[in-house]
């Protein structure tokens, strides 16, 4: 199975080379917010470089071990900016994945935890810290990707924590051209997550024919609880307002599906990123490896 091969072919198609600078240990205040309406997103053109790019693997036959610094060789947006006050800065990453993971139930992701690495060493953490009236305990989390709290989110669905830490919240466009991806064509490998299960973004080849892969998730139908919770209808703007319906699209609630690919002929389970919720999956089918907690 090529795997260390395809992740140094990319590294030679991306540019990287080896890690690292140390972590700021910074946390995200958590903000009140009262909006409840989805809005479209407005992305920041992705038209800046950032210089030292750099990314180890090493595959241990059990493992493999990504040490980067977080820092993408695609074009980004301006940050800081007006709904992103923070300045992207290299980090310290030890990502670890094992080499055969064991399909198990779905488990939720945890909030402090990233789902998983792109093959050029950023995450993806498709949480954002927000919260109906800034509070965490109200179970209404808001939809990164629903327009109703602005992140400032550049052209590669990005923005940068308090610690300076780069990541996705949705399809990393600028990786996706790098590594050749195209409509047309089954998905490149894009990543592994926590639990060592490859990622790949929206196509795959099945039975001979390239299909877009599809969410099982869809908007609830009526109006949200009010009172001491949101109002109005399902439209988007929190998690909640969506719902696993099995069988309306090609995915399982973790976005997942067992599926013969290039890196893998005989046959994995693959998590998929997609156009509509969750976009990034929020639950894994295995078990964490290590590196992925977010603070």
């Amino acid at each position: 199975m090529p795997i260390i091969s395809n992740l140094k072919i990319a590294a030679l198609v991306i540019g990287i080379v080896v890690a690292g600078v140390v972590q700021s240990d910074a946390r995200p205040q958590i903000r009140k917010h009262k909006a409840t309406e989805a809005e479209g997103l407005s992305l920041i053109e992705a038209d800046r470089t950032i210089e030292g790019s750099k990314i180890a693997v090493r595959d241990d036959g059990i493992s493999l071990s990504i040490q980067s610094n977080g820092l993408p060789t695609h074009t980004v947006g301006k940050f800081p900016n007006r709904d992103n006050p923070y300045t992207i800065s290299a980090q310290s990453y030890a990502f670890s994945v094992p080499k055969a993971p064991t399909l198990n139930k779905p488990k939720p992701l945890l909030r402090d935890e990233a789902f998983g690495v792109a093959l050029n060493g950023v995450p993806f953490d498709p949480e954002a810290a927000e919260f109906w009236q800034g509070n965490p305990r109200s179970g209404w989390v808001y939809n990164a990707l629903g327009g109703a709290v602005s992140l400032g989110l550049d052209a590669n669905f990005a923005h940068v924590q308090p610690s300076g830490a780069y990541h996705y919240l949705g399809l990393p466009i600028g990786l996706m051209e790098q590594l050749g991806w195209q409509s047309d064509a089954a998905s490149p490998l894009i990543g592994f997550a926590s639990d060592g299960f490859p990622i790949y973004a929206l196509t795959a080849d099945v039975g001979g024919t390239v299909i877009r892969m599809t969410s099982s998730y869809q908007l609830k139908s009526g109006e949200r609880p009010g009172g001491d919770e949101p109002f109005g209808p399902y439209d988007g703007a929190f998690q909640q307002d969506f719902e696993f319906v099995a069988g309306s699209g090609t995915l399982d609630e973790c976005n997942g599906v067992m599926i013969n690919t290039a890196d893998y002929p005989t046959g994995t389970y693959a998590y998929f990123l997609t156009d509509n919720y969750p976009v990034i999956p929020r639950c894994l089918r295995g078990a964490s490896g290590s590196g992925f907690s977010k603070y």
